[in-house]
């Protein structure tokens, strides 16, 4: 793409050899020029090292990384070069090429050498033996050749794979037969069709980006794979080349093509991803290319990215990020565009009649081309700024959901125009509402606007948070991505093929009307994030502004702001405080004030979630949702037979689960008998457990033998298990039913932490008669305890043997994983006493390290606190655990007591560790 002096930037000290100056002597002189070098690798590796620490240094003086990916490939040609001379390569009909990416001329620090040794003929012993010393001093002196050996007939057989013929499209001749030069080229033309080589590399680049999730916004990206890494460069590259027989990406705009603005566009987001590509090899010393959480701080200061003084803490690295997302999105894009835009230049034309799209007029602006749409003219949007937005409506009333590509470019720079004036203009404003009125493929509209900068100009809010991240585990997404993506699940509730996935909430969101409500709150929730302070009150203003200037009513303004400023209440409520209270529940509906706000309310939440995090949303968060929705409908509903105080609710559940029980072939359980077992179970288990889990706890003690009678004083604790695979895949259920003790949760803590198996949720429940209740939900990293009978056998025999020793558990020690060391959480501890309960409500936020529910049962153990229930949340990096506790006589703790536990939870959760969560 360029060329380049290797000494006009000073990269190369010494001269190492030449074409001219490859002799025996003049190597051996090389090569004695250092003493501590062996002779056998010619003073090469110190040569190599300084050529790599020229380039650092030339980068840090501001020298164009393009120019430094370059004069390194050049250097590599030299030595290269001489080496051809030095083992006599010269006297063969062999021919070098570099290809792939050093053929293009672009090797990073520690990239691959790609070299191609062509002859006419077969290679002979001798060339044969030449070659193997030459590839032997390659590895030897520290460089990595990918180097292949053929025969024109080889080169035939083997470039039927299209990576090789890829590679071989790239061929740059550095020495040797003249008369091979073009060869690379032309046995791509044989083995490959234009348009076979164009859907191969297109499907290639489709599997590829679903490695990755299909999206640029990968948390630990790889900056060469990936959607909007280079080789969504390289690919338009690889599909032009074969047709337009061109060496450079530049030629393309000589071919009219590519314009000058996409070209420069592209140079500056390779030669950004280069830069990161510098410095992860510097970083690591290899070929380093996944932008991984252990490297993105460093690298982050490396390009330039400093501290300010009001910063939060990960500012400069998420700024950084940001600029990351926003160059592999400008690369996907135009990727993208480029090679449809070849398609449907160079291949659609040659396709036979049957096979080319058909044109039908839609107005006298738009056509519709195949499944795509299409300007009638190109003025249109200069001349009718409206139509800019009537397309996308057009696209979701004739449900279309494609571009064609010249349509593409003037809409790109039509969209540079929307300035105040634009916005202001009450045709346009009408036309936006109208859009998000309009359902159908709104995702796939919004994200086209988005892409090419519609939306961004139209709400300039929005293009603050476009490629803005949080450095945690927790949001998967950028902000604009998590927006659309919240925006597509709304869509799904009225999809029937969710319908099992979220039955509640589908059916509330198919009775809302006004659905551009929901859709306007998800596109404001979270547009104030990164400019500090409250992000959901400075973004409830700009939603209730947004709106009346839109010309909406003051009560769906003030809806859409009231969504956007409580967007994360009934989360927080479900997943934080203890619903099974009426008085939260009552709190909770106080503060939505009616139905209408409700319904709204939920169907956001759920969608939020799902959102947020795929990993996020499962059958208990959907419970927790959907009981807080229910209870909190019936008080606003003022509905006469709703629970409305715990006695009621203890009723309404005994009552579901006896109908279950009606409904259902039980042989094995007695209803009397069911009826008199659970008066023993007391009122707490009925107000936390669901009516599924309680016929299942029921059937497993009935049939167990009676625990703690006289009779049956050797009966062991019932431990059982079963499938749940609604919280994640191989997850398990197990639920323990023994005598109370004071060391149970530490013990069950240390057992599950001992067999590497983590705790996804846990219910901790004393019953009448003093018996636990204990209900746990575990991940099986190994994934075998749901079909190994030893193992499970080897659980329960380990949790029945812990629950004869009172001895304090020991713990197994695990090193942090490696995600989690490049985080930190404070650890917080607070405590709310709950009336209702007599006992305290300790939450815990702190770092999801090893070993954590071990390390807190430990403490729990050496405090003499009682645990009644625990609710386990894991928030990617963090946790947020909450524990029902008293004394071990079932009292309220003291304030000393509780000083003196905050103290040695910190103590213990603040320590040097490594160890795994329970």
């Amino acid at each position: 793409m360029f060329t380049c002096d290797v000494t006009s930037i000073d990269l190369t000290p010494l001269p190492l050899f030449s074409k001219q100056s490859v002799t025996t002597d003049a190597m051996t002189a090389r090569a004695s020029a250092d003493s501590t070098s062996e002779p056998a690798l010619l003073g090469i590796p110190e040569w190599l090292s300084q050529i790599n620490e020229d380039i650092s240094r030339a980068l840090e003086r501001g020298v164009n990384i393009r120019q430094l990916v370059g004069a390194r490939s050049e250097a590599i040609d030299e030595l290269l070069i001489a080496l051809f001379y030095w083992f006599e390569l010269d006297k063969t009909d062999l021919a070098l090429f570099a290809t792939g990416g050093y053929g293009r001329g672009e090797l990073s620090l520690y990239s691959d050498v790609d070299i191609l040794l062509l002859s006419f003929e077969e290679v002979d012993t001798d060339a044969s033996g030449k070659i193997d010393n030459l590839v032997a001093l390659l590895w030897d002196v520290g460089l990595e050749p990918a180097l292949s050996v053929r025969s024109v007939n080889d080169g035939l057989e083997a470039a039927a794979d299209h990576t090789i013929a890829s590679a071989m499209l790239e061929a740059r001749l550095l020495v040797g037969n003249d008369a091979l030069q073009d060869v690379p080229t032309q046995i791509v033309n044989k083995c490959w069709s234009p348009r076979d080589f164009f859907e191969v590399k297109t499907q290639e680049a489709m599997a590829r980006h679903l490695q990755h999730n299909a999206t640029e916004y990968n948390l630990e990206p790889n900056i060469k794979t990936a959607p909007g890494g280079l080789r969504d460069i390289h690919i338009i590259g690889w599909v032009t080349k074969r047709y337009f027989r061109v060496g450079k990406l530049y030629d393309l705009v000589q071919q009219n093509f590519l314009t000058e603005k996409e070209f420069d566009e592209l140079s500056f987001a390779e030669g950004y991803l280069w830069q990161i590509r510098h410095y992860l090899h510097v970083l690591t010393g290899r070929n380093e290319n996944k932008l991984l959480f252990d490297y993105q701080r460093e690298v982050a200061q490396m390009m330039g990215y400093e501290m300010q003084p009001d910063d939060q803490p990960n500012a400069a690295v998420e700024r950084f990020m940001r600029d990351y997302y926003r160059c592999a999105m400008q690369i996907s894009t135009l990727s993208e565009m480029l090679t449809n835009h070849y398609y449907e230049t160079i291949i659609e034309p040659q396709l036979p009649d049957d096979e080319r799209p058909k044109k039908h007029l839609i107005n006298a602006r738009f056509n519709q081309v195949g499944d795509q749409i299409a300007m009638a003219h190109h003025r249109v949007f200069a001349q009718h700024p409206e139509s800019i937005l009537e397309m996308f409506l057009l696209m979701g009333q004739y449900g279309i959901k494609n571009v064609r590509t010249h349509t593409l470019r003037a809409l790109k720079i039509a969209a540079r125009g929307i300035d105040q004036i634009y916005r202001d203009n009450p045709t346009h404003q009408a036309l936006f509402l109208a859009n998000l009125k309009e359902q159908n493929y709104l995702f796939h509209r919004l994200r086209t606007m988005n892409r090419y900068g519609v939306l961004g100009n139209y709400i300039p809010a929005f293009a603050q948070v476009t490629g803005l991240m949080q450095y945690d585990l927790f949001h998967r997404y950028t902000v604009d991505a998590h927006t659309l993506f919240l925006i597509r699940i709304l869509h799904r509730f009225t999809d029937p093929r969710f319908f099992e996935d979220f039955p509640l909430v589908s059916a509330i969101f198919q009775r809302i009307e006004r659905k551009e409500i929901l859709v306007l709150a998800a596109m404001f929730h979270d547009i104030a994030k990164g400019r500090g302070g409250n992000h959901s009150l400075l973004g409830e203003t700009e939603a209730i502004e947004f709106c009346l200037a839109h010309g909406m009513s003051k009560a769906d303004a003030h809806l859409v702001g009231w969504l956007t400023r409580h967007h994360l209440l009934m989360s927080m409520t479900a997943q934080k405080k203890d619903i099974s209270d009426p008085e939260v529940v009552t709190v909770f509906a106080d503060l939505v004030g009616n139905v209408t706000h409700l319904n709204h309310l939920y169907v956001l939440t759920v969608a939020d979630m799902n959102a947020t995090n795929p990993q996020l949303w499962n059958s208990w968060r959907a419970t927790l949702m959907k009981q807080l929705y229910s209870q909190t409908r019936r008080i606003l509903r003022a509905d006469i037979d709703a629970p409305t105080n715990r006695q009621d609710m203890i009723s309404a559940t005994r009552k579901q689960a006896l109908k279950m029980l009606d409904n259902v072939d039980n042989q094995h359980m007695n209803r009397e008998e069911v009826l008199r077992l659970w008066d023993d179970l007391g009122d707490e288990y009925f107000l936390r457990e669901i009516p599924e889990d309680i016929l299942w706890h029921t059937e497993a003690i009935l049939n167990h033998p009676p625990i703690g009678l006289a009779s049956n004083a050797d009966s062991p604790p019932l431990v059982v298990l079963r499938e749940h695979r609604e919280l994640a895949l191989d997850a398990v259920q197990v639920f323990v039913y023994t005598q109370d003790q004071m060391n149970l949760f530490a013990v069950t803590m240390a057992v599950f932490d001992q067999m590497n198996l983590d705790v996804l949720d846990a219910r901790i429940i004393t019953a009448t008669r003093d018996f636990a209740l204990d209900s746990y939900v575990l991940l099986d990293p190994s994934g075998t305890l749901l079909v190994d009978e030893d193992s499970q056998q080897e659980l329960k025999q380990r949790l029945i043997d812990a629950f004869k020793a009172p001895a304090l558990p020991k713990l197994v020690h695990k090193r942090i994983p490696r995600q989690l060391r490049h985080f930190e959480v404070k650890t917080e501890i607070s405590f709310e006493f709950n009336d209702a309960s007599d006992q305290h409500i300790m939450s815990l936020e702190t770092l999801d390290q090893p070993g954590l529910l071990a390390r807190v049962g430990q403490v729990f153990l050496q405090e003499k606190i009682e645990v009644h229930a625990a609710r386990i949340t894991t928030l990617g990096e963090r946790a947020e655990d909450m524990f029902y506790i008293s004394d071990q006589n079932d009292e309220p703790l003291s304030t000393d007591r509780l000083s003196a536990l905050k103290a040695a939870l910190l103590a213990s959760l603040t320590a040097p560790k490594d160890t795994s969560r329970g």
